[in-house]
């Protein structure tokens, strides 16, 4: 498997904010998803993580907006998680348009795996962590 996962889409038009580009809270639902795919992509699905009665939790973001971007435009969105700790993960992305290959938002997130039954963090399970291949420089 690829260290960087990438996925490539056309914007749509609800994506848009009153300001005319994309919200920035779509950036946010993206950010999500893509993590979930390159998740699932590794093996570790939802009835992994339902087996294993853990799950990840969102500790922060963090979110640089380079450029706008507008519906329309295809977009690659790529993705690689750079560390794993004891109970937390950081994952990175990185947001280009295709047609030109600018970058257009850079973003990270900290994740907290978590036991379901308490919602404490919980250290992260070896099925997991070794499904990732780390990516330590962008």
């Amino acid at each position: 498997m690829p260290d960087i996962f990438t996925r490539t889409f056309t914007i749509p038009d609800d994506a848009n904010d009153a300001n005319g580009h994309v919200n920035n809270i779509a950036y946010v639902q993206w950010m999500q998803d893509i993590a979930i795919q390159h998740s699932d992509a590794q093996g570790c699905t939802r009835e992994l993580y339902e087996r294993l009665g853990t799950s990840w939790v969102v500790r922060s973001h963090l979110i640089e907006y380079l450029r706008p971007a507008f519906a329309g435009e295809e977009i690659e969105i790529q993705t690689w998680v750079c560390n794993m700790k004891r109970t937390r993960s950081l994952r990175r992305y990185r947001f280009l348009r295709c047609k030109d290959h600018v970058l257009l938002v850079r973003a990270e997130t900290n994740w907290v795996y978590v036991d379901n039954t308490s919602g404490k963090p919980k250290k992260i399970d070896s099925a997991v962590s070794d499904a990732f291949d780390l990516v330590t420089t962008e």
